[in-house]
């Protein structure tokens, strides 16, 4: 019975020490014994559940890691609100500097871009319709929407989103694009209706399968291939490059940055987009290791920039993203959980349980602005 107590002992200190210079929020922790306390004055805005004395010792531990395990595990549950649950997550300690070498040891014994390989497929190697399952109906993106209104649909945020990429890269019938990461087909389905050819990466194979159906069942002027893009050496120049949410994948910023020079006729523009830190590599460890594990790195805008100066490129514009992400992940989560029985039933509750974590997540992450979110376009001068 003694692993099933709360050592109320620690959680105070820890609550006293966590909010002293933070307005307070009062919440609960909720032992299987059943003796559950309040920390601090008032209602509970959350509570924190053990299910048993696995989730009970993860709480004790005072770990972000060891609670997000126990989350994933079923042994803890967070009851009331998530979303503020989760941006008092940093409550919980996050103190691991072997993770934190290991994760990027194997990119150096692997090689970068296999590694990448494999750290992009084991986020993205699963059924296509269990991401349906919370994406936007019509495009399926899984960046973020341009919102004119916080209560605008989320169908609407993206259309908007992909015709200010068109707009902004100036593009038109016949012209030729390339598209770092394909996801479900968002940009390749929208600009390709418009008579637009677009040539889609991608590292993921059910992503790939997915492509290749949709380009031949909408008979779109496009193609995907399944390769990296440090790879990609097709011995044409393309008309703009189109980069959604995958320059977190690509933190060597002057490869990335020499690749799209290669890659782009002169006048060219690059649309991308990404969510961002303060910090180079200051990924949670339970983000790093089981959500998008590998040298995967939120954008640095500023240390971005100065290789952007260095290179031949002209920076056209950097708009602020941060509203439009929390926004967006914040409707994910929420169609997520609205569909919590069919996702359980059809892949389990393991898998509902990560990506209600991520959604959920991420969307606190960007609201208590620990997460930033830009999106940026770049120029190629004419020569």
């Amino acid at each position: 019975m003694s692993g099933q107590k709360a050592d109320w002992g620690a959680f105070g200190r820890r609550y006293r020490t966590y909010f002293r210079k933070r307005a307070e929020v009062p919440f609960r922790i909720e032992p299987p014994t059943g003796d559950g306390r309040t920390l601090g004055a008032g209602d509970p805005v959350f509570t924190l559940v053990a299910n048993n004395s696995a989730g009970m010792a993860a709480l004790n531990s005072l770990d972000q890691v060891q609670v997000g395990l126990a989350y994933l595990d079923g042994n803890v549950d967070i009851e009331g609100d998530i979303l503020t649950a989760l941006s008092t997550r940093r409550f919980f300690g996050d103190f691991h500097p072997i993770s934190y070498v290991n994760r990027f040891l194997p990119a150096v014994v692997r090689g970068k871009t296999e590694h990448d390989r494999r750290s992009i497929t084991a986020h993205y190697d699963r059924d296509p319709e269990f991401f349906l399952s919370f994406l936007d109906e019509r495009h399926r993106c899984y960046t973020q929407g341009s919102f004119k209104s916080d209560d605008e649909p989320i169908e609407d945020a993206m259309t908007r989103k992909m015709d200010m990429a068109i707009e902004q890269l100036g593009l038109n019938p016949g012209d030729k694009v390339l598209e770092v990461g394909g996801g479900w087909g968002a940009f390749v389905e929208h600009a390709g209706r418009k008579g637009i050819e677009v040539t889609t990466l991608t590292l993921s194979e059910p992503s790939e399968l997915y492509l290749k159906d949709l380009i031949a069942r909408e008979g779109l002027p496009c193609e995907v291939l399944r390769q990296h893009i440090f790879e990609y050496s097709p011995g044409v120049k393309y008309d703009a490059v189109v980069n959604m949410g995958v320059t977190e994948h690509l933190p060597d910023y002057a490869t990335s940055l020499a690749k799209y020079e290669e890659l782009l006729k002169p006048g060219g523009r690059v649309y991308l987009d990404a969510l961002a830190m303060r910090a180079k590599h200051r990924m949670s460890t339970f983000m790093s290791r089981y959500v998008y594990p590998g040298v995967s790195s939120p954008l640095l805008l500023h240390d971005y920039l100065r290789h952007v100066a260095k290179s031949p490129f002209d920076l056209v514009s950097v708009d602020d993203e941060r509203h439009n992400y929390y926004l967006t992940c914040k409707l994910w989560a929420e169609k997520l959980d609205r569909n919590r029985e069919r996702v359980i039933s059809t892949w389990g509750e393991p898998l509902y349980r990560h990506f209600r974590l991520f959604l959920w997540g991420s969307a606190s992450g960007f609201h208590t602005g620990l997460v930033q979110a830009y999106r940026w376009a770049l120029e190629l001068p004419a020569r």
